[in-house]
């Protein structure tokens, strides 16, 4: 932190700072302009703010951008430690940068996670502790400007340059001096984390994998895993869908795709707004999404149907949105089985939708011509018939909470699980398990995948994802 000795007149610091920002931006921009086209990003950093202000850390010194939930606290620890967090088994601590660098911290409500990223460094594994991520930002290193103590409040000799970059001034810390030990000088004062690394303070050493990558395997592991973090955080936040267990594949396969899309449009590839994230979303959702069923879907899900099947037949078709998807099974369902009792338990949390769904009216131009003989004329168009409507039960139901559904033959929950916080989406296919016997069938998501360790196994066709109960 800095000394009072060095600190400077607010005025005049007010007058340097523009004045210095005029040298970085004003004064060098023609220069800087003309080695656009030459210079070429060959250092990263991830942006933050603290107190007000931006800062970056080297991406080469960061594992994963994260969100502190709760800490245990350390008895006699320095004030900066917040405490020590679980992280995936690796218990770690966790430094409240705010507090170590005695500036303000946003106050925020009691339970709620704190923003922050874990450093990797040498033999160590720390957690930081800031006001807000921002974003991953790519500079020429040659424009990183000598550190001054007017940048910033935090002490100049943990700071290891300066650099604008669209409008923006940022302030680069040095993470490798902020928490090591200068072994250099005895005599002098123990930089502010010294007692962090210290057994006493809970700190562990983190093993680092015998196989080291190279900077530039890092640095390509590193963006990409960053990228992912943020990509996932808008995701949860603007649409909340949560990209774990069961849509992760799709996850990093979507990632280079939109990589590219972002790059040809010279955009950013985290998620700035719901926008983004539906657009994120796009390649997702399952066909026939909020429709009815094409003639391909439906022979798709024809086939997987066995020859033999109970004379009573049940079906849960959890999150069923406005009824489009379950009057097209329980269509197929009448078809192949025409003479066999159908029941299909459907719900959804969204009470306008499943308010609507049992009256369903719709155009003959949304509706394929195999659906003909289990349509009667409405008022305002075309409704099922009663030996469609009669097979199913529409009611409003969160099946993230108790369901009271029997066991059935079939699920279908196509795109739902992932829009379920990881927990719930343990829980729910655990009470997909439960509720069914050898044999029955699955329907999910295209997107959406479960390991036969859950006992299910894959049975599905390039359109329609299903598994079989072992």
């Amino acid at each position: 932190m800095s000394n009072t000795s060095e600190a400077v007149d607010r005025t005049q610091g007010g007058e340097q700072i523009r004045e210095a920002k005029q040298r970085l931006g004003g004064l060098h921009q023609h220069q800087l302009q003309e080695q656009d086209d030459i210079e070429t990003v060959d250092y990263k950093m991830v942006t933050f703010s603290l107190g007000g202000k931006d800062y970056g850390i080297d991406i080469l010194k960061i594992k994963e951008i994260a969100k502190f939930a709760a800490f245990t606290y350390v008895p006699n620890a320095p004030p900066f430690v917040s405490g020590v967090y679980n992280l995936r088994g690796d218990i770690i601590s966790i430094i409240d940068l705010r507090v170590m660098f005695n500036l303000p911290a946003q106050r925020k409500a009691e339970g709620s996670p704190e923003d922050g990223l874990i450093l990797r460094l040498d033999e160590l594994m720390i957690g930081v502790v800031v006001d807000s991520i921002d974003k991953v930002v790519g500079i020429v290193s040659s424009r990183i400007q000598p550190p001054h103590p007017i940048f910033g409040d935090v002490n100049i000799k943990y700071i290891s340059g300066v650099v604008e970059k669209d409008g923006r001034l940022y302030i680069i810390l040095d993470v490798d001096r902020i928490f090591a030990k200068d072994e250099s000088a005895p005599d002098e004062p123990e930089p502010l984390t010294a007692a962090v690394a210290s057994k006493d303070s809970g700190l562990s050493p983190y093993q680092e994998s015998p196989e080291v990558p190279t900077s530039q395997g890092a640095a390509g592991k590193n963006e990409e895993e960053l990228d992912l973090d943020f990509i996932r955080e808008g995701l949860v936040t603007f649409k909340g869908f949560y990209p774990d267990e069961v849509s992760s594949t799709w996850l990093h396969r979507r990632y280079p795709e939109w990589r590219a899309e972002r790059k040809q449009l010279g955009t950013e590839v985290q998620l700035t707004g719901e926008e983004d994230a539906e657009e994120f979303l796009r390649t997702f959702y399952s066909p026939y999404s909020g429709r009815f069923w094409g003639e391909d879907y439906v022979e798709g899900v024809k086939a997987l149907l066995p020859e033999e099947m109970p004379k009573n037949i049940s079906v849960w078709n959890p999150g069923c949105g406005k009824g489009y998807e379950t009057y097209s099974l329980a269509t197929v369902l009448r078809m192949r089985y025409p003479d066999h009792i159908l029941k299909i338990w459907a719900g959804d949390k969204d009470l306008l939708n499943i308010s609507t769904a049992p009256n369903l009216v719709f155009g003959a131009d949304i509706i394929p011509t195999l659906y003909e003989p289990y349509l009667v004329e409405a008022k305002n168009g075309f409704a099922f018939s009663s030996q469609i409507k009669d097979a199913i039960l529409f009611e409003y139901h969160d099946v993230a909470n108790t369901n009271a559904v029997p066991n059935v033959d079939i699920i279908m929950a196509r795109d739902l699980i992932s829009f379920l916080p990881p927990k719930q989406q343990a829980l729910v296919l655990n009470e997909f398990s439960d509720k069914t016997s050898s044999g029955a069938l699955l329907i999910l998501g295209q997107n959406e995948y479960v390991s036969e360790t859950l006992g299910w196994q894959h049975v599905g066709s390039a359109i329609v994802n299903a598994y079989r109960k072992l």
